[in-house]
């Protein structure tokens, strides 16, 4: 997992240096700068594949066309095998295959890319950019003076002075030729199509177990871990990677009370790890701690919303646990947004589920995603989704809504059909695969830290003044009031402010039209 950093139409090399430094979490393993033309192209790389080549840029035709990119291609062996007998390798790194493809088959070729990435790739005059397709990974861009810049976090965009900075949008790619290009759309809802529930159960377990097995893909030297809240989504993503890999490392985090009794997290998560055999690991944090943190939360997050915030936390210490053990770590997100997890879906008709798990999963890139990429990364921790793995969306949307949220006994059920599809297989104990969804803040034992802080920081008066000062801000409570405060001392330029998220943010549809000309032409479109 790496930070990428470029500009085009100047050779801007020592801004795309500063842009790297601000990134350098997100690879400390590596570094390069290729100029090419009239562009720059940085790259700050965390090794996992190919841990001994694999240096970044990426070149190939004699420096003429060459890669950076953050992220991994899963299915990168294969597609290799395809391209091998006609394109010369250098290294064995996945990235270097979606170089080689696009020398094939031109930007189209994003589409056979299975993983999660952020790449750019530059041949003679030509010219692509392209993110995954659900946005698991970051890429921002923006304009200075008619220059183009881009990068994977918004900090480092603001080192470019960058006035509006725009997210790049997820399952799109860009030419300088086609413009913004929508390679891949979320399945719509089929949810007629699959009625056996036998089938419907086997066509889950073979599914997602195939996405957690690809999911551990590194090099030897490097260990793979997983999230183990004693939850069930991350206790399955668990059960399954301990089959593969032997004294697989867990982890979980939470708080402890007055009277000594742990959160029900740390609790939980002990039973999983015994019954799968798991070398676990566990971190208490105390409400002091908690506040300690939350700054460091908000700067690295990039965001002051409270749900992204409150959550942020107790991953932070997870992930802060999880890097003194392993590079790669295995999460359990997404599993919520295809199988109806959240309790707000059991209010809503049947008819609605499929479709409102469908709009969750269209925004995860601003949400969920952004809150494990900031906060795993800035430990230099690649967090990996299987649960949002292609096959497994395309999979949820043909499964009727009845069996994701389940009347049973006097009680819905959320994640009904998850949990029907390993029952009886022994990968969990009963009381994990049916315990009660907790949110991430509760289980840990800090649901309420962050608001009783913000009562104590913020008066009314206070918090009027940051909403009347800021109108443009999403500031409903005295808790974003305060966040937002903190917010600030990190991000006082407008520039980072202004990105899609935080401010009202650009029509996506307009920058999806085909433009003509080079990167050049593009640039004298765009102002």
């Amino acid at each position: 997992m790496c930070g990428i950093a470029g500009c085009l139409g100047i050779r801007d090399e020592s801004i795309i240096d500063r842009m790297l430094d601000a990134m350098i979490h997100r690879g400390p393993n590596d570094r390069g700068l290729h100029i090419h033309q009239n562009s720059v192209f940085g790259h700050t790389r965390l090794s996992i594949v190919d841990v001994a080549g694999g240096h970044q840029p990426i070149l190939a035709a004699d420096g003429n066309v060459g890669i950076i990119c953050n992220g991994e291609i899963y299915n990168f062996r294969q597609l290799r095998d395809q391209l091998i007998s006609k394109y010369r390798f250098t290294t064995n790194s996945d990235s270097e295959v979606a170089l080689h493809l696009y020398r094939e088959k031109g930007p189209e070729s994003v589409k056979e890319l299975d993983g999660m990435f952020a790449l750019a790739i530059f041949a003679d005059d030509d010219f692509l950019l392209a993110r995954d397709p659900i946005g698991i990974k970051p890429l921002y861009y923006g304009f200075v003076d008619q220059k183009f810049y881009f990068a994977s976090e918004l900090k480092a965009m603001s080192l470019a002075g960058v006035s509006v900075v725009h997210e790049f949008p997820p399952g799109h790619y860009y030419t300088p030729q086609q413009g913004f290009v929508q390679y891949y759309q979320l399945p719509s809802v089929q949810d007629e199509e699959l009625r056996d529930l036998e089938e419907a159960c086997h066509q889950i377990r073979t599914t997602f177990i195939s996405a957690v097995k690809k999911r551990l893909l590194a090099d030897r030297e490097i260990h793979v871990g997983a999230f183990c809240s004693g939850g069930l989504d991350s206790s399955l993503v668990a059960a399954i990677a301990a089959q593969e890999i032997p004294n697989l490392h867990t982890f979980a985090v939470g708080m402890q009370d007055e009277h000594g009794q742990i959160s029900d997290d740390l609790k939980a998560g002990r039973i999983v790890a015994q019954h799968i055999g798991s070398t676990h690991h566990e971190l208490i944090f105390s409400e002091a701690d908690y506040y300690q943190a939350l700054p460091k939360v908000i700067y690295k997050l990039e965001s002051y919303d409270p749900s992204l915030v409150r959550c942020a936390v107790p991953c932070y210490f997870t992930c802060k646990l999880a890097a003194d053990y392993v590079t790669v770590v295995l999460t359990g997100e997404g599993a919520d947004e295809i199988f109806a997890g959240y309790h707000y879906m059991k209010r809503l008709p049947a008819a609605q589920i499929n479709h409102e798990t469908r709009r969750n999963l269209a925004s995860l890139h601003n949400i969920n995603l952004q809150r494990a990429d900031r906060i795993g990364m800035n430990f230099s921790l690649e967090l990996r989704v299987p649960f949002l793995d292609l096959a497994m969306i395309d999979l949820a949307m043909k499964i009727p809504p009845e069996w994701k949220i389940k009347q049973q006994h006097d009680r819905a059920i959320e994640k009904w059909i998850l949990r029907q599809a390993f029952a009886g297989t022994g990968y969990l104990p009963d009381d994990i695969l049916w315990r009660y969804k907790l949110q991430y803040t509760q289980g840990a034992g800090c649901e309420s830290l962050g608001e009783k802080l913000a009562a104590r920081e913020i008066g009314p008066e206070e918090y009027e003044w940051i909403k009347a000062k800021n109108p443009q801000a999403a500031i409903n409570s005295r808790e974003a009031a305060y966040y937002f405060k903190i917010f600030r001392q990190f991000h006082p330029q407008d520039s980072v402010l202004k990105s899609i998220g935080i401010w009202p943010g650009f029509d996506f549809e307009e920058e999806r039209q085909p433009l003509a000309g080079t990167v050049d032409g593009y640039l004298k479109h765009k102002h």
